[in-house]
């Protein structure tokens, strides 16, 4: 697990700067403290920053080449089937010279070229230079586990794991991507291929890029598909593919042990993480060790069910109780995940990685199940499994009867066509949109002036989403729902969240659930089983986890990884908040109207529930501050700066 990099120069006569590609690296350094490498040869380099996992000796050195020096790489990831390509790649004459994984990478590579990430199972970005075809080769892995970010300059290609790599170009100019934080404000996070950032793009998941001649080719190589649903017809079918579903985690978490170096898990309380801890513990020859984080206000705080579980399957377990230290975490969020990000659930991770760290250097998480087996309470009484026929006609009834239309009226123009565009969309897709979003056409219309509306270039926040939808083969809603976010949500959110803070402190994070077969085979499982009688979700992962969880943990209410920033920014944080959202930095933006967020703080100090929107325009503020303004000072533990 590491942190790449890397420059190509269009001009074969311009060489690439060594020391550009090292102040690449050391910013990333975070992502690998065991060891730097950089590799230049005329108008390319590439460079790494190593996470040691798997052969930690010197031979695992990267960037790394094949025997003639040819074909060089920078990886980042874990490639499960690595031993099995290894083997196939020896038969076929290829010799090695390390253990690692990457080098696997480079020899299929010169077998298949880039149809090689098809053969790969596991999480990675990978840049590759052929010196005999000049040519740049990029790839993520099929679900977006590790991130990679890119510039298509005119004259060079510059790219790498985090964008504040990028920004160590003198020539690049920092310039706020106004759609991306239009989207971001809608979504909790900068959806790919977009940035934040005016001329970065993110290299979509389950995509591969080539650079050749100074052309760049985009290439998709998977798509998950919810075409061909089993049919379930009795209960001795059930029960099987229950266990059917069991043993394919079983083998999704098996392979995810192998390591160099020490490993635990994740353990929430949820049924998720619990039943990969249950799996764990069943072939490990020692206790697993686990952790978990917790709070003070008991609706936030799993640790009772965390301990249940720990309890029975005899872990090795730590937890930790989070309280609110903005002046520590919020410079050190905003830093390192390199854009606005809204998803607060970001600060408990980022501490249990900080104290999973001090024992291990690579856990096994439960991300993932709720989008494979339906979990989010969002999904409940929608579609097939609607309250009622016509019921999301009812939002359209809230809608015009509140102040979202009247916002609309008095905006006028553009705001009258959204309306009425809104009105004539599928209603279950516009009620889903509605329960996901924090910042949704309603609420932009009154939050945004109207010169902020006006550099938008006419851009719905809703047709990301729909564009998803069509994009899925799945026969019914639920099943096309649950495609959106694995294809939206989940590498634009989830794992930005999780690799974001778990890199900030070199901690590896592997997703059993998140494993491409698994998911392919989840995706065959009728939605029926999955939302039971359109209320009960992950229904047919609680049936098969009974004989390994107690009942408390499967059937408990989900609360999911919440944190109680309600409370925070009525308590501890108020003065903050107001302190930076209606700064004068902040309203000479001209993006937002001052009374909007003026009436938004009232309205949450009253006991409204005003949180998460509050927390999205803070990350905001506090990006532009720190990455845009540069007026913000950078944690002091990362003095090389963004």
């Amino acid at each position: 697990m590491c942190g790449i990099t890397g420059i190509l120069h269009h001009d074969p006569a311009r060489a690439a700067d060594p020391e550009l590609v090292g102040r690449m690296n050391r910013v990333l350094n975070h992502r690998g403290p065991d060891d730097s490498g950089v590799w230049t040869r005329a108008n390319v380099g590439l460079g790494q920053a190593r996470l040691s996992i798997i052969d930690l000796s010197p031979l695992g050195h990267q960037p790394m080449s094949n025997e003639d020096g040819s074909v060089w790489i920078t990886f980042n990831g874990e490639i499960y089937n690595c031993a099995e390509l290894r083997d196939e790649l020896i038969a076929k004459g290829h010799t090695f010279r390390s253990r690692t994984d990457t080098e696997v990478v480079v020899h299929l590579w010169e077998e298949e070229g880039e149809r090689c990430v098809e053969r790969l199972r596991g999480m990675f970005a990978i840049a590759l230079w052929d010196d005999r075809q000049k040519t740049l080769f990029l790839a993520r892995d099929r679900e977006g586990k590790k991130p990679l970010f890119y510039a298509a300059l005119p004259d060079r290609f510059i790219f790498g794991s985090e964008i504040k790599a990028l920004l160590q170009d003198p020539d690049f100019k920092r310039e706020p991507n106004l759609p991306a934080i239009h989207l971001y404000l809608a979504y909790q996070s900068v959806p790919a291929p977009l940035c934040a950032f005016k001329g970065i793009e993110k290299l979509p998941p389950a995509h591969t890029m080539t650079v050749k001649n100074g052309q760049v080719r985009l290439r998709r190589y998977w798509k998950l598909s919810y075409r061909n649903q089993r049919s379930i017809r009795t209960e001795h079918e059930r029960v099987a593919l229950q266990d059917e579903l069991i043993e394919r985690l079983r083998e999704a978490v098996r392979i995810r042990l192998m390591s160099d170096v020490p490993l635990g898990a994740f353990l929430s309380g949820g049924i998720d993480s619990s039943i990969i801890v249950a799996l764990m513990a069943g072939m490990m020859d020692q206790p697993v060790k686990t952790f978990s984080i917790g709070f003070a206000q008991d609706e936030y705080n799993e640790l009772p069910y965390a301990r249940m579980v720990a309890e029975r399957y005899g872990t090795e377990h730590h937890e930790f109780i989070v309280t609110p230290d903005a002046q520590a975490i919020f410079p050190e969020l905003i830093w390192h995940y390199n854009e606005p990000f809204a998803d607060s659930s970001a600060i408990p991770t980022y501490y249990v990685s900080k104290m999973a760290r001090q024992f291990v250097t690579v856990v096994l998480s439960g991300d993932g199940g709720d989008e494979n087996f339906a979990g989010y309470q969002r999904y409940q009484n929608q579609g097939d499994f609607a309250l009622k026929p016509g019921y999301p006609a009812l939002l359209s009834r809230l809608v015009k009867s509140h102040s979202m239309f009247r916002g609309f009226i008095e905006h006028g123009g553009g705001w009258r066509k959204t309306m009425a565009r809104l009105s004539q969309l599928d209603q279950q897709k516009l009620l889903y949109y509605y329960r996901i979003t924090h910042f949704h056409e309603g609420y932009q219309s009154q939050l945004y002036t109207p010169a902020f509306w006006a550099q938008l270039g006419g851009l719905t926040t809703v047709d990301w989403m729909l564009d998803k939808y069509r994009q899925s083969d799945a026969g019914d809603f639920l099943g096309a729902t649950l495609d959106v976010d694995l294809g939206m949500y989940l590498p634009d959110t989830l794992m930005t969240k999780t690799d974001v803070a778990a890199m900030a402190h070199s901690l590896e994070v592997r997703a059993p659930f998140l494993d491409h077969e698994f998911l392919e085979f989840a995706a065959q499982v009728p939605s029926e089983l999955k939302l039971k009688d359109g209320i009960e979700g992950k229904s047919i992962l609680k049936k098969a986890s009974e004989k390994y969880l107690p009942r408390d943990v499967i059937y408990r209410k989900k609360m999911g990884f919440g944190v109680p920033i309600d409370h925070w920014f009525r308590d501890e944080l108020k003065e903050m908040v107001y302190d930076t959202l209606l700064s004068d930095r902040a309203m000479g933006r001209g993006y937002f109207r001052r009374e909007y967020i003026e009436r938004m703080l009232e309205r949450h100090q009253s006991g409204e529930t005003w949180q998460y929107l509050i927390w999205n325009l803070l990350m905001l503020e506090s990006w532009h501050l720190m990455f845009i303004d540069q007026s913000m000072p950078i944690p002091s533990a990362h003095a090389t700066g963004p």
